[in-house]
């Protein structure tokens, strides 16, 4: 899918609209390469944990951005945070970094660091790079802007089927009220609903999407 410039396919969206599932299916079936924003803020929730940080102080976590040992890695068609070597794939899924990694996100300086890191994944090619400001922030210039979104009964129960315990309803309040970079719908980007439908569905409707814009 490759041209003389990467393509990025931009998914926006709040938790558990099935942002994860169709960026991966779609990843897949158009040979790109897979961008979980949300593990890296995850990633980096986690490792304030693990060092006994107190996620709700900014200025601590800012101070812990700065220089943790992180690096972006390209593991297949999957690009994310590594700490020291390590991507904790599992930890970072947990309740406990679930419900620290709003609190983290809020942090202006993180964000910034997020942004610079994230643009700069282009540097690995085609992108399907999902999260919670893909579209408004860290590339709004991309043609193919997508918000995903489902009923807020459905969302619960798919996060609940996950077993990960999470107020969804704060979630949303904070990542919607937040000063840096909140989540909100950008003008431009398709706003899918995908309530009843399985991610197959969706993801078909999205490729459809891309490949009609492309033509354009």
């Amino acid at each position: 899918m490759s041209e003389s410039k990467p393509i990025v396919i931009a998914i926006d969206g709040p938790s558990a609209s099935g942002k994860s599932t169709n960026a991966r299916i779609i990843s897949a079936k158009l040979g790109c390469i897979y961008v979980d924003t949300g593990a890296m803020y995850r990633t980096l929730a986690w490792y304030a944990l693990s060092m006994g940080i107190d996620v709700t102080d900014m200025a601590a976590v800012e101070a812990l951005c700065r220089d943790w040992p992180s690096k972006l890695v390209r593991r297949e068609n999957n690009v994310w945070l590594e700490v020291d070597g390590y991507f904790p794939e599992k930890e970072i899924r947990s309740s406990e970094v679930s419900k620290a990694v709003s609190y983290v996100a809020q942090a202006p300086y993180v964000r910034e660091w997020m942004k610079e890191h994230q643009r700069s994944c282009v540097d690995f090619g085609d992108l399907v790079m999902e999260g919670r400001d893909i579209t408004s922030n860290i590339f709004p210039e991309t043609p193919h802007k997508f918000y995903l979104d489902a009923s807020a009964g459905e969302r619960q129960a798919r996060r609940d089927a996950d077993g990960i315990e999470e107020d969804l309803a704060a979630r949303d309040q904070r990542d919607s009220t937040r000063k840096a970079a909140p989540l909100v719908v950008v003008e431009g980007a398709t706003v899918i609903n995908n309530s009843g439908e399985s991610p197959e569905e969706t993801s078909a409707r999205i490729i459809a999407l891309v490949e009609a814009q492309r033509q354009a």
